[in-house]
């Protein structure tokens, strides 16, 4: 193991991320990050960020987000079940059995977190996401409460677009979809539709989606725009089922079976069925050539249903907010130029909740029920300092203020006291080559709806906010006309009452706060493009890409009744994580692409007892493309995912009562496609 480790961190140094593979056109020198209101340019910023663009995402697999996420080290993406997903940044999965949390994401200017700490990244469609920026480790002085760090999804496509494209493959796969965006001198339209469906690789796994959005921005005058975005997604996915080690083994395909007390997931058709409805819109406004104010109103509306084992929920969520700010710099000043952020974030989500017994997949009689308003404000502000193109200085600080109310028969309330999130960060340019950069930042994440009120139907109020302080240092360092270029972060973070998953003896979920964790993590990456599009007219580009994750994350103080797992491998977190591809393109026409993912060993429960093994993921996509009449072009691509037919889990549920751990990925499977565009 330790010699595998060895040459995969060798492989590194001569290596690449995925998420700047095809910068064809543009230098990776300018290549920026959105997310901090302003735009900021990735080498020079004191965050560690990573963008993915369009290109990247159109790389992957045609069905899924995960393999992009994967690529971006110190970032974990994970699907039970087709439409499954969970994401970590930098931390454990434990408070994610499905959906995402303490992680802050937003769709453009929008908050997709809702004010009660979800978010259903699972609803959007692969096709409406133009470019994705990830900015990892808390970041609460800009974007408020988050212990993991902030991800921006941009639906933008720019320019004048017309993209059909459809798909099929293995497990039933079908999926087509319509992208249309203009650009004119007062409007920017954009229309997006989607349908997506899976019969799966196990049983009881089906999964369909179907998805419209639409979009314009009004440029009403020279100085003042107004844009307004609303989709809606209807999404089903059926729920498996963990299986025990001996049920994986035997059979990886079948769903949750029976048991002497309690039927199986097919019986009680254990399934999600969730439909959103988002609407959003935002004023710019250039008051001079310093001075920009921005607002955004949002509000969405969600029906979930999630019939499971034990009981059937029903779940409706409404939600309303605002999210405002001031930008001002100097940019006349050649010498030390100045941005001053100063805004505000409120939103409120009302949860009408009700659990019924599931009678094999229909409701019967009431259980329990809630009525509970989220709601979460702060306030924030942020000043940074570019001194002769040398050194930025950025200075961010929040208040977050976050409240809980039962409104039904429970008549429970908890105003959780108000907290600072401050954030100091410097990047300082030793050389046109190298660029250093620190910062230090405190993460807050108080429990969401769904850990409060969890599916055991309890209502959980003294469970308390997990909070820490990351520290980080970190090297950019790029030569040879960009096309060879590393990226190393070093980080410590302290966490206290992290809150971890825990399961009943029916297997409904519950969450208590584990003590604290020490989490140390060192994050690689690198890149060298051995052919240039300059260099041969023949092979245009061949690039090496490669991240490494290294994660010593153990428990701290953490003791439930006799049991002690204090220094204990935090559950769900392998040591190590490595990602390499290859990227071959011919006369820009045809190109080939190559990756492999190899994930060591998982801990499955906080004793760790039992482990998942290490795998190796191995995926291939290959494509050619050339005009029609009209200037219409036309792709046709066929890829390959887990070429090596590896048996594996991915998804795995934690501390799962019966050791049902295991969630089994599909084996070798096939995709082709056709894409048009114009």
């Amino acid at each position: 193991m330790r010699k595998k480790i060895q040459f995969y961190f060798l492989v590194t140094i001569l290596s690449s991320p995925l998420f700047l593979i095809a910068q064809d056109t543009v230098s990776i020198n300018e290549v920026r990050v959105i997310s901090y209101l302003g735009k900021q340019v990735l080498l020079r910023s004191p965050a560690a960020a990573a963008v993915i663009d369009s290109i990247q995402l159109q790389l992957q697999s045609v069905n899924s987000l995960l393999p992009a996420f994967s690529t971006i080290p110190g970032v974990r993406m994970e699907e039970r079940s087709p439409g499954s997903y969970r994401l970590s940044l930098r931390g454990s999965l434990l408070r994610s059995p499905f959906g995402v949390r303490n992680v802050k994401i937003y769709l453009n200017e929008y908050p997709l977190t809702d004010a009660g700490g979800n978010t259903y990244i699972n609803i959007l469609a692969m096709n409406a996401i133009n470019k994705i920026d990830v900015l990892k480790g808390p970041d609460g002085s800009l974007f408020g409460a988050n212990s993991g760090g902030v991800v921006n999804i941009h639906s933008d496509p720019g320019g004048d677009k017309l993209i059909a494209e459809i798909a099929g493959g293995s497990y039933g796969l079908f999926k087509e979809n319509i992208l249309f965006s203009k650009n004119s001198r007062k409007h920017k339209p954009m229309l997006v539709q989607s349908y997506q469906q899976s019969v799966g690789y196990r049983e009881n796994s089906r999964m369909r989606r179907t998805y419209i959005q639409a979009a314009d921005e009004w440029q009403y005058n020279k100085r003042n725009s107004l844009q307004a975005l609303v989709f809606y997604s209807d999404l089903y996915y059926q729920t498996p089922g963990g299986l025990n080690k001996s049920q994986f083994d035997a059979d990886p395909r079948q769903a949750r079976p029976a048991t002497a007390t309690l039927p199986g997931a097919i019986t009680q058709k254990a399934a999600i069925y969730n439909k959103m409805f988002f609407g959003g819109l935002t004023h710019t406004a250039s008051i001079n050539n310093s001075i920009q104010h921005v607002i955004a109103v949002f509000g969405s509306k969600v029906d979930f249903k999630n019939p499971f084992i034990t009981n059937y929920e029903v779940r409706k969520e409404n939600t309303a907010g605002v999210r405002t700010f001031f930008l001002a710099n100097n940019n006349n000043n050649a010498t030390a130029k100045l941005e001053y952020a100063l805004g505000a974030e409120w939103q409120q989500t009302g949860s009408s909740i009700n659990n019924y017994t599931n009678n094999a997949g229909n409701k019967g009689s009431l259980m329990a029920s809630g009525d509970i308003v989220s709601r979460q404000h702060f306030i924030f502000t942020r000043l940074k300092a570019d001194v002769s193109r040398k050194l930025i200085i950025e200075g961010g600080l929040s208040l977050n203020y976050y409240r809980y109310r039962f409104k039904d028969s429970a008549q429970l309330s908890n105003r959780f006291k108000p907290q600072w999130m401050p954030r100091l960060a410097l990047s300082y340019a030793a050389s046109n080559k190298l660029t250093l950069r620190s910062s230090v930042s405190r993460g807050y994440s108080p429990p969401t709806t769904a850990e409060i009120r969890p599916s055991d139907n309890n209502i959980y109020k003294d469970l308390q906010a997990e909070t820490g302080v990351n520290i980080e240092f970190g090297a950019r360092y790029f030569a040879a006309a960009n096309r060879f270029w590393v990226d190393l972060s070093v980080y410590k973070y302290r966490l206290k009452n992290a809150i971890v998953r825990q399961q009943n003896s029916g297997g409904a979920e519950f969450f208590v706060n584990a003590g604290g964790t020490d989490q140390t993590g060192v994050e690689l990456q690198a890149s060298y493009m051995i052919i240039s599009p300059q260099q041969n007219k023949f092979i245009t580009k061949l690039q090496i890409n490669n991240s490494s994750t290294y994660a010593h994350f153990k428990f701290r103080d953490y003791i439930i009744g006799t049991s002690n797992y204090s220094g204990n491998t935090i559950t769900g977190v392998p040591d190590h994580i490595f990602v390499s591809s290859v990227l071959l393109e011919i006369k820009n026409a045809a190109y080939l692409f190559v990756q492999h993912n190899y994930t060591e060993e998982i801990p499955l429960n906080d004793a760790n007892t039992a482990f998942a093994d290490h795998y190796n993921l191995l995926q291939l996509r290959s494509g050619y493309s050339f005009t029609l009449k009209n200037s219409v072009r036309l792709e046709v691509y066929a890829g390959i995912d887990n070429l090596l037919n590896e048996r594996y889990s991915l998804g795995n549920d934690l501390n799962a009562v019966g050791n049902r751990y295991f969630n089994a990925a599909g084996l070798r499977n096939y995709f082709a496609g056709i894409k048009f565009s114009k």
